[in-house]
């Protein structure tokens, strides 16, 4: 039988416990003194702490954009709420919040931001055939989306080669040389130096240039060309760049008389050189990509409108992808890129103090329209808006483009950056780059058509348009159901930060062409976006 013995301590008796205590006390007279002033310290301190906290919940707010949060705190001293964020986007990056009102974003539930696409959030079918296209217009977007590269600029360049083309100079830059002469009652040549950026506009600052909206031609060959994932051997390449001034060999024509077969000899020229090449027929064109800076409607041609081109109805044409300042949402290697805007930044300093500056812009004017009517069209609402804007002149202000009020950059500029909500109806087309030159000054974009936007731009806009934009139906206007002004005056001034916080800290960074000699490390631009999706697209599908 196993025992276990224990050694035990001898009883002290209470009494030996308390003479031993009193003369502890005796010997060391201080020793209360010493315990009764450190507890008071301690709450003294504890009572610093938590008033601060106190302070500091006082004069802090919270704001959650997306997967970056930011805790925006006032200051005597800086006279406005200041904003440390944090996040994948903008590490350490500090964003003044306007001192135009002291109500900052709310995160948006889960509910408002789900990505399930509504088929007719914009446009009720009137028939079957109607409702087929318009399920077909959802699926490709949903495509378009799944090939979207979420990330940073941290790449890797291993099996993600760019191989450009060195065309003979007749397919690019020899049709810049013919500007002077692509608008009877215009020089085009000054929009194309500074490889495509235009001249310098001094009165917005340093990055900022009379970019014009058919320039993205050669803005996206001048990136391409010093892609650090660029190679020089066609065997090393996922990607191939086919710098074709498409856009420029149309321009050319559109206002001469001559005969469409005239219009395509350059387009068919193109496509018999590409052909001798061994790395277009090893993929018949799927790993080729062609940046076209006009819209797509431009280059297909059908008999009613013999000004444009047939290029993009070419046999050939239907493997390789397409990029375009506006697509065909029936075809889906159509990708829509945004049009080119002023602002070309170099680095991420350029980005971020623009964003300081709009973020904290006092905004005088609720709404502005620059634009012009559109009289010999039955179908523009345009009339209509402006009608409505001029009859509430504290509320709307109108630049009418008609009388070239637009042709200075730095008056659209300054009239959207002074704005809540800029209106961008439908022009000649759906698009308009004015709804890039509103969305990079912290405007908030009004459309009235689905197809200007939402329809088109799936790697640079989120699928929720709520986030960035307010949509009214133009046939709503038309019947006279609803007006605009009004309207905008019911969004409240949280929705209206909510809007701008998100316009400003999630995608202006992705809506600018950073110059020819751009680097960002925090952020992508429109370009670094684009290629990243292109090489993700072409492993996703060959």
């Amino acid at each position: 039988m196993h025992v276990s013995i224990s050694k035990r301590r001898p009883r002290t008796s209470k009494k030996t416990e308390t003479e031993k205590h009193e003369k502890s006390l005796k010997d060391h007279p201080n020793s209360i003194c010493s315990v009764f002033s450190s507890l008071v310290l301690y709450l003294v301190l504890l009572t610093i702490l938590f008033l601060f906290l106190i302070s500091l919940w006082s004069t802090s707010t919270t704001v959650v954009s997306g997967n970056v949060v930011r805790i925006c705190i006032s200051s005597r001293k800086l006279n406005d709420l200041y904003c440390l964020t944090a996040g994948s986007h903008y590490p350490g990056l500090r964003v003044p919040v306007s001192n135009f009102t002291k109500l900052v974003s709310e995160n948006i539930t889960k509910k408002e931001i789900s990505t399930e696409e509504e088929p007719y959030r914009y446009i009720v079918p009137k028939d079957e055939v109607e409702e087929s296209g318009l399920k077909d217009v959802n699926k490709y977007l949903k495509i378009q989306r799944s090939w979207l590269s979420i990330g940073n600029n941290q790449r890797s360049c291993k099996g993600q080669g760019i191989y450009v083309y060195d065309l003979p100079s007749k397919f690019n830059k020899d049709l810049l040389g013919e500007c002077s002469d692509m608008f009877p009652w215009a020089n085009f040549c000054s929009y194309f130096k500074n490889d495509g950026f235009g001249e310098s506009i001094e009165e917005l600052g340093e990055r900022w240039f009379n970019t014009h909206q058919y320039s993205l031609e050669p803005i996206f060959h001048s990136r391409v060309l010093k892609h650090p994932c660029r190679v020089y051997d066609e065997n090393q390449a996922k990607l191939f760049y086919v710098p074709f001034y498409g856009g420029m060999d149309v321009l050319r024509w559109h206002f001469k008389n001559i005969s469409t077969d005239v219009k395509d000899v350059l387009a068919i020229k193109l496509l018999k050189w590409l052909g001798s090449k061994s790395s277009w027929r090893k993929n018949s064109g799927k790993d080729h990509v062609f940046v076209l800076g006009k819209i797509t409607w431009d280059f297909r041609r059908k008999e009613h409108y013999s000004c444009i081109s047939s290029f993009l109805e070419m046999q050939e044409m239907k493997n390789p992808t397409k990029l375009l300042i506006e697509r065909n949402p029936w075809e889906v290697i159509d990708i829509a890129i945004p049009h080119p805007t002023f602002f070309h930044p170099r680095t991420d300093d350029d980005i971020s103090s623009w964003q300081n500056k709009i973020i904290r812009q006092s905004r005088r004017s609720l709404i502005s329209f620059a634009g012009g009517a559109r009289p010999g069209n039955p179908k523009s609402i345009r009339s209509t808006l402006i009608d409505q804007c001029t009859s509430s002149p504290n509320q709307c202000r109108f630049l009418n483009c008609t009388s070239g009020g637009c042709n200075k950059p730095e008056l659209v500029m300054e009239l959207f950056q002074d704005s809540e909500f800029c209106l961008q109806p439908p022009g000649d087309s759906p698009t308009r780059k004015s709804v890039f030159d509103s969305l990079i000054s912290g405007c908030i974009p009004v459309l009235f058509d689905p197809f200007t936007a939402y329809y088109q731009y799936t790697w640079h806009l989120p699928e929720d348009h709520r986030l960035y934009s307010v949509y009214i139906n133009q046939d709503d206007l038309k019947a006279n159901k609803v007006n605009v002004i009004k309207k905008l005056m019911s969004v409240t001034l949280r929705e209206r930060e909510n809007m701008r916080s998100y316009i400003v800290h999630e995608l202006l960074p992705g809506l600018v062409y950073g110059d020819s000699s751009a680097k960002f490390q925090r952020f992508r631009d429109a370009f670094d976006i684009t290629v990243d999706s292109l090489l993700h697209k072409i492993s996703t599908t060959l």
